[in-house]
């Protein structure tokens, strides 16, 4: 050592370094500092953007609810992605809004004919068992009034399927509430929770299973004798059990039941509306896509998805659950517009319509077959992408988890509520969802249009992208929930509810070329029993019909055969049990 250096030590270290030590420590403390307090900074920044109360900053830090940040760098990443526009084209109009929409209105009130129930004595009391999960289970309760005002018989509150794929237990009173259901429909038709206990203790109920798209005739005919010689019946397995057409008043009637009376309970209202604002506090509009990619309802489709060996071994395993489900063509299928579309092809399908990165996305899915590999596609087109689980803490969550059916609930909400609304496939919350839709302003309602969508998406590679953004603006009219889109009549009432859709006298919009017999054909009445087929097609021909069972029924029903000749120009779809399909419930 140096002649005249101090040999001090501190703690067995020389001096001049601990002090260079506890200098380097302070430093990098103060750096972390300074990195938390600016987060802390842009997390208030990022909630005081927006209008409204914002969230408190110690609860945001807490409940860990931050932005998901991008998985990949969007270019350099994905090649599949390498001439994608980040932003929108900004000579596109009407992306968030309809033209002419403002101009239509929904209207469902009665006519100056239709008479209160209070008029007439009931002819006995029905019972219904919906099936299916939330959405398929609405439609079920939905056309239930209508068929009660039918017969000229008391409700009993619906019991919800508890058996399903969903296994969900929640009854009626947990999802909607009863007393705003019951009060809602006095005039058009009386409901009670239960039977009454004289009824219930001295009256044997009796099952019935009702065709599809059975007509009012039917139910004239085939069920009120039924009813009024055993006086309390019971239909089992209530869904998309009535026609289509019917008179003017019923349908309004359907509408007064499906946008009026049926109310989500508190808990899950306030729940979706938080979810709600939450959206609109962090980017304004919104965009809501409900994305069906789960592994189940991918192998019922029967379709390929680009996955190779691994993907044709595990959906193939996934498949032979169903004993007795067809070996499907992957290729046809497609063909047919029968898959739904990938999160890749979503995100290019919304790209390609006007919407650019900066718009926020909020996504109701299941566990997506792929995993983050699969949406990493689609959360680099849309990187601020948002679900439930990173909108709202677990302790939030926690009074609704386990429950299908109330999580589905508050992702209805948010969906409903959002500027534009997307789908991947056409099931049965796509379908409510637009009708709901169409009925409170014709909100931006996307549905795809996989048959002239799947040729695009399979030739992507040789087509630069305007031309490929083009042909899909092309192919999607008809398809944005415009008004007048489509033949009313045509596909599902319940997404197409033409009949309580009004417009406003000052319309400047040109009347349809089929308007005028479209509402001829409407007043027609039905002369006999059938299901007609185009009941269950779209301006495609596609079926829309849920593919969850036989729409000829030959089973026998307490003694009773349903004729299968008053049906025969029914379509037989897959012979397999509602309650085993999860494809295309909700």
């Amino acid at each position: 050592m140096a002649r005249g250096r101090s040999k001090l030590k501190l703690g067995g270290l020389p001096a001049l370094s601990s002090v260079a030590l506890v200098c380097g420590s302070a430093l990098l403390v103060l750096a972390l500092l300074s990195i938390v307090g600016s987060r802390v900074l842009d997390v208030e920044r990022f909630h005081y953007r927006k209008e409204g109360a914002p969230f408190h900053v110690d609860d945001w830090r807490s409940s860990q609810v931050q932005p998901e940040k991008k998985v990949v760098t969007f270019h350099n990443e994905l090649p599949e992605l390498r001439d994608v526009p980040r932003q929108a084209d900004s000579t596109l109009k009407n992306v968030w809004t309809p033209e002419y929409a403002e101009f239509y209105y929904g209207c469902s009130d009665p006519s100056d004919v239709y008479i209160s129930q209070s008029k007439f004595e009931p002819n006995g009391y029905i019972m219904i068992a919906a099936s299916g999960g939330l959405n398929q289970q609405r439609t079920g309760i939905t056309d239930s009034v209508v068929v009660a005002r039918i017969l000229n018989a008391t409700l009993v509150v619906p019991v919800l399927d508890h058996k399903s794929y969903w296994h969900d237990p929640s009854n009626f009173s947990d999802i909607f509430d009863v007393y705003k259901f019951i009060s809602a429909l006095t005039p058009d038709v009386t409901v009670i929770k239960e039977l009454p206990l004289n009824i219930e203790d001295s009256v044997a109920v009796y099952p019935m299973r009702i065709p599809r798209k059975a007509t009012p005739i039917y139910y004239e005919n085939r069920v009120l004798p039924k009813l009024l010689s055993r006086q309390v019946i019971k239909l089992t397995k209530f869904d998309y059990r009535l026609s289509n057409r019917l008179e003017n008043d019923l349908q309004k009637l359907r509408c007064r039941v499906n946008y009026h009376a049926l109310h989500f309970t508190s808990p899950i209202a306030q729940m979706g509306q938080i979810l709600v604002e939450r959206m609109r506090r962090l980017g304004g509009r919104y965009i809501a896509l409900h994305l069906r990619y789960e592994p189940d309802m991918l192998a019922f489709s029967g379709c390929y998805y680009g996955g190779g060996d691994k993907e044709r071994k595990e959906l193939g395993t996934i498949r032979k659950r169903w004993k007795t489900l067809h070996n499907k063509n992957p290729d046809k299928e497609r063909r047919n517009g029968k898959c739904p579309l990938t999160p890749t092809e979503v995100g290019l399908m919304l790209r390609a319509l006007g919407f650019g990165e900066d718009v926020h996305l909020y996504v109701a899915s299941g566990d997506v077959y792929g995993g983050e590999a699969t949406l990493a596609p689609l959360k680099a087109l849309f990187p601020n992408y948002y679900t439930k689980e990173s909108l709202a803490t677990k302790e939030e969550l926690a009074p609704f988890q386990g429950y299908s059916s109330r999580m589905a609930a508050i992702d209805y909400i948010v969906c409903d509520e959002s500027d534009a609304f997307v789908a991947n496939n056409n099931g049965n919350m796509a379908r409510i969802l637009a009708g709901h839709r169409r009925y409170n302003g014709h909100k931006r309602t996307i549905r795809p249009n996989p048959k002239k969508l799947s040729p695009l998406f399979i030739t992507r590679e040789t087509l630069g992208w305007e031309e490929f953004a083009a042909k899909v603006r092309h192919h999607q009219k008809g398809f944005m929930g415009d008004p007048n889109e489509v033949r009313p009549g045509r596909g599902e009432f319940h997404e197409n509810p033409a009949a309580c859709i009004c417009e406003k006298p000052n319309s400047p919009v040109l009347k349809p070329s089929w308007e005028k017999t479209t509402i001829k054909k409407q007043a027609k009445p039905e002369g006999k029993a059938e299901v007609n087929v185009e009941d269950d097609r779209d301006i495609d021909g596609e079926d829309v019909g849920i593919d969850t069972e036989d729409d000829i029924v030959t089973a026998e029903f307490a003694g009773e055969d349903v004729l299968v000749s008053d049906f025969e120009d029914s379509e037989v779809v897959d012979e397999i049990p509602a309650d085993e399909i999860p494809a295309f419930t909700d």
